[in-house]
């Protein structure tokens, strides 16, 4: 590894030592047919890297290497041109419209293509209702906009992860969430990128497309690329906005009255008494969210940057919950010689997270159901004999608080700081040829505080009174670096043009933590932190690392952008694989014949561009292997009083160690189509494909004596296959008033087709109950729920009717069977955008059809087997022979009428309202007397309208993420808000 170092090194020096002749300045302005000029039109040397775009008034200025030069210039909407520069040193073009998009040029793995001359599936995303949206992060942006991207917000939670699945699920043990790339930097969590900082959004979809990623790419990859400076066109800007969000629905529980004839009715003696209390109103506020933008950007044909700063705050609708996040980055391009360029790329974000607990029971003081559990015959404050004034306690349950002390008795704080950025060299050694360095670094600092105060709560009071307070600390790094070195060659001869890329990359992470906790803290309560603990119950460290070597190549080919060919190879090699299996082998091969092109199309008028394309791939899945996966390593504890002298005590690993354990391989096949029609006021993408997923990573459980509870191995096969349609339409293009509408759908339908070994896999505990709510088997889907058929209510007793499935005669575990699926049939979005002078409206649907939900939260809140408040459903319960009702009768301490059943399953269809937002665009001549040279206000609504039938807070749910097996539970999730919110932007 070191000559390799070294050599690379070396050839750098002797590059970087060539004599190159003076540059050429040239000079020009860039308009339209209707002599406008085109502020941030492109300039490219061809084949080269250096490049520029217009000012403000369409003028550029560009360097060449010789008089031989030939310069592109292109803009979105319009066709390509290419001028041979000769003994010119002004240069002014006119741009002709072109059909829409073809000559946009995207970004793709390890490079940029011309969107005409894609012949894989790639979704780009419009970004441009970033700034009038309030989003915090990266994955927000892509929700409803891009077929076969499903972005689900499983929890309304400030800072709580988005969920993405590009074109289903994969994976049960291993991850399910794409690679993100963020200017040519791989990342697994974008949560510190500064959304207004985002360019443009490309979501490779396909394995062809993706396979330039090899191991890391199965799930999709998602390429951001941030903003640069623009030569010649300096900018201040500022952007601001301030909202507030609410419950967008809320679940109506018993008032006083209701609930003690409801817990009389079960036999135990309450009353209404002088205190009651709404737990609704006290727990669920007003939050509110706020964001400050301010970058400056500009430079010269030499050197560009982009500076920007941000402050943004979410506090949540539960309180305390909140996100606050600073973010800096600095973009730098530097145009050192003709033949070499310089670009930084640096961010730093320091976040600040106030959590509450949720996803559990009002046992475990989780705070939603918590809130609908607690006895509205209760005060907020009770008094104590020895703690003074606390939060009351249900006086029917011991040790069961408030939702307010659940809320407000911890005290916690998570901070992040992260540094995430990389430096590119590019060389141009001949004509066509030019090398690319990457080196970047993502370091993440991460501390959590949490103290628990023994006032205020049971649990830090302890059962016998002794524990004073319970308090943990965690600290940790992670530190991962990357070297690429690619180098890439394009020839062009007469119609016939090439491209071909190799490269290598390496990529090394080292991780650290440390964690302690402690009980018996100080009386006064002043000293929180874990240093003032008396006693401390738990301590370790832990220390890991992993490392990946790849190889990558690509071949280019097309013919006129006529017939396309397309060929990537990588080779990745994991240290967290044994011997033998630790390298993957990725290939891909796509192709694309633009029919438009044909002699016999020429005819045909009012097709501008039909584009046929297939391609075949395959890709790995390396972010669900633990990075000692193959091996089984030993736990070393702190040493005890009860620790022999020999040193510390050894616990062996609870899984047994399996060195035949290989990758996750997932195939692809795709055949899409692209037309343009009537000058690109209609475009249509119509993908079909088939995913197929081997060697499926599962934890097989083991028998009690073979000494572990499980082994982790490749025991299965997966598959996903699909339909994805994208229509974009101008439907009206005058002088004063545009209306654009973007439209996608996608239907999915995912099962597993193979399971080695143990062909039943259960997962999904709710605490309290022995059954679990997922069944992984052969023949259904990923989110199949598993449990009895309930047949309405018995009226002459008033239980559930549970279904003899197997017709026995009796019931028993074996009568259950499958419930649904939380996969939909089919997910869609649409987006419309109308313009009028300066106003503008746009409003973005997106929905969801056939998916099921497991209504957990309905466990509590229809149980009636215990003295926690229940919804107003079950004013409707069977209190007498004879009546006829769908909820049972009420039965304290027995939870028969509420087993893991289909009487929870619901339908989880929606249709939402995703956002709103009107604009008002300040006139540029007015904008200009103020010394501006652009402003506007917005007014956008989010999660505005929600159409569904979903009796819960919200259908988008899912409590339980570590397994890709378990969706669409709804067990207590901090509800999505709606929210609305008034900005500002303004540029200098």
């Amino acid at each position: 590894m070191g000559k390799r170092v070294t050599l690379f090194i070396a050839m750098l020096f002797a590059i970087t030592s060539l004599a190159h002749a003076q540059d050429i300045v040239v000079k020009g302005v860039i308009k339209d047919q209707q002599n406008q000029t085109l502020p941030g039109a492109s300039v490219l040397v061809k084949g080269s890297q250096t490049g520029t775009v217009t000012d403000v008034d369409g003028n550029y200025s560009i360097s060449i290497p010789n008089t031989q030069a030939v310069l592109v210039f292109s803009f979105i909407g319009y066709g390509s041109q290419e001028v041979v520069v000769g003994n010119q040193t002004a240069i002014n073009v006119t741009m002709t419209a072109d059909q829409r998009s073809l000559d946009e040029v995207i970004v793709i793995g390890y490079g940029t293509q011309k969107r005409g001359d894609v012949t894989t599936s790639i979704a780009s995303v419009n970004t441009k209702d970033i700034e009038e949206r309030p989003i915090l992060q990266a994955a927000q942006a892509l929700q409803g906009k891009a077929a076969g991207v499903q972005v689900t917000q499983p929890s309304g939670k400030p800072g709580a992860a988005l969920s993405i699945r590009v074109r289903g699920a994969t994976s049960v043990q291993a991850g399910n969430e794409p690679l993100y790339v963020i200017d040519g930097v791989p990342t697994m969590d974008t949560r510190d990128l500064n959304v207004n900082d985002i360019e443009s959004i490309q979501v490779l979809k396909d394995a062809s497309s993706a396979a330039i990623y090899g191991a890391r790419a199965s799930n999709g990859v998602v390429i951001i690329t941030t903003k640069r400076g623009k030569a010649n066109q300096s900018q201040v800007s500022f952007g601001a906005y301030y909202g507030f969000s609410n419950m967008a629905k809320k679940i109506d529980v018993l008032n006083p009255q209701q609930y003690v004839a409801l817990m009389n009715e079960m036999g135990n003696n309450v009353t209404v008494g002088n205190e009651t209390t709404d737990w609704n109103k006290e727990v669920f506020t007003t939050g509110h969210n706020q964001n400050y933008q301010l970058s400056f950007s500009g430079g010269t044909d030499k050197s560009k940057y982009f500076v920007s700063g941000a402050i943004s705050k979410d506090d949540g609708i539960i309180k305390p919950a909140s996100y606050k996040r600073y973010a800096f980055r600095a973009n730098l391009d530097n145009q050192i010689k003709s033949w070499f360029k310089l670009t930084t790329n640096f961010s730093y974000a320091n976040a600040r997270i106030r959590d509450v607990k949720d996803n559990n029971n009002a046992g475990r003081n989780a705070v939603v159901l918590g809130t609908l559990g607690a006895p509205p015959t209760m005060g907020i404050y009770s008094e104590h004999p020895v703690r003074g004034t606390i939060f009351s306690t249900n006086p029917l349950k011991a040790g069961w608080d408030n939702p307010l002390a659940a809320m407000f008795g911890p005290s916690q704080a998570t901070k992040d700081n992260r540094i995430f950025g990389n430096v590119v060299g590019d060389i141009t050694l001949a004509k066509g040829l030019f090398v690319r360095s990457n080196f970047g670094i993502d370091y993440m600092n991460h501390s959590n505080d949490y103290y628990l105060d023994p006032y205020r709560t049971t649990e830090g009071w302890g059962t016998d009174g002794n524990t004073h307070g319970l308090g943990n600390a965690t600290r940790s790094n992670s530190f991962t670096y990357l070297w690429e070195n690619t180098l890439n060659y394009e020839k062009s001869v007469d119609k016939h043009n090439f491209s071909a890329l190799a490269g290598t990359t390496v990529q090394k992470n080292n991780w650290n933590n440390s964690y302690m906790a402690g009980r018996d803290f100080p009386a006064d309560g002043i000293v929180k932190t874990i240093n003032a603990a008396n006693e401390i119950t738990d301590a370790y460290t832990e220390q890991s690392e992993w490392f990946l070597n790849s190889y990558l190549g690509r071949l280019m080919y097309n013919f006129d952008s006529k017939y396309l060919v397309t060929a990537n190879f990588r080779a990745d090699g994991s240290s967290k694989l044994a011997k033998g299996n630790q390298w993957g082998f990725f290939p891909s091969v796509s192709a694309g014949w633009r029919i438009s092109a044909e002699p016999f199309m020429q005819d045909v008028k009012f097709i501008n561009d039909l584009k046929l394309r297939g391609g075949w791939g395959q890709n790995g899945n390396q972010e669900g292997l633990a990075n000692y996966a193959s091996k089984g390593l030993n736990r070393y504890t702190r040493r005890t009083a009860t620790t022999p002298p020999s040193g510390p005590a050894v616990t062996g690993p609870e899984y047994a160690p399996n060195p035949d354990l290989k990758w996750e391989t997932t195939t692809q096949t795709n055949i899409g189509v692209d037309v343009s029609m009537l000058q690109g006021k209609i475009t249509l993408t119509a993908d079909a494909y088939l995913k197929k997923t081997n060697d499926l990573l599962l934890n097989v459980p083991l028998p009690n004596t073979s000494g572990y509870s499980y082994i982790p191995r490749n025991s299965g096969k997966l598959e996903n296959k699909g339909l994805e349609f994208v229509l974009s339409t101008v439907n009206f293009d005058k002088s004063d008033f545009q209306w654009n509408t973007d439209f996608n759908i996608a239907f999915n339908r995912n099962k597993i087709t193979d399971l080695q070994l143990s062909k039943v896999y259960r997962y999904a505990d709710v605490e309290g109950r022995s059954d679990q709510i997922i069944i992984l088997q052969e023949g259904a889907s990923l989110g199949t729920f598993y449990g009895y058929i309930s047949d309405g209510v018995n009226p002459e007793t008033g239980d559930i009717m549970y279904r003899d499935v197997n017709n026995d005669g009796a019931f028993t575990p074996q009568d259950r069977t499958i419930l649904g699926s939380a996969q939909p049939k089919f997910t869609y979005g649409m987006n419309n955008t109308l313009t009028y002078k300066s106003f503008n409206l746009s409003f973005l649907f997106q929905g969801s059809h056939g998916n099921k939900a497991f209504n957990a939260s309905r466990l509590e809140t229809e149980g009636m087997y215990d003295s926690k408040n229940q919804s107003t459903e079950v004013l409707r319960r069977w209190q007498k022979p004879g009546d006829i009702t769908d909820i049972p009768r009420a039965t304290d301490g027995n939870v028969n009428n509420s087993l893991i059943s289909s009487r929870f399953v619901e339908n989880a269809s929606f249709l939402r309202l995703k956002s709103a937002t009107i604009s008002y665009n300040l006139d540029r001549e007015w904008a200009n007397k103020i010394k501006l040279s652009r402003a506007s206000v917005y007014v956008t609504a989010q999660n505005l309208l929600t159409f569904t039938k979903y009796k819960g807070f919200d259908p988008e749910v899912n409590a339980f993420t570590s397994s890709g097996a378990t969706l669409g539970i709804d067990y207590g999730t901090y509800p999505v808000s709606r929210a609305f919110v008034v900005g500002l932007n303004v540029q200098f």
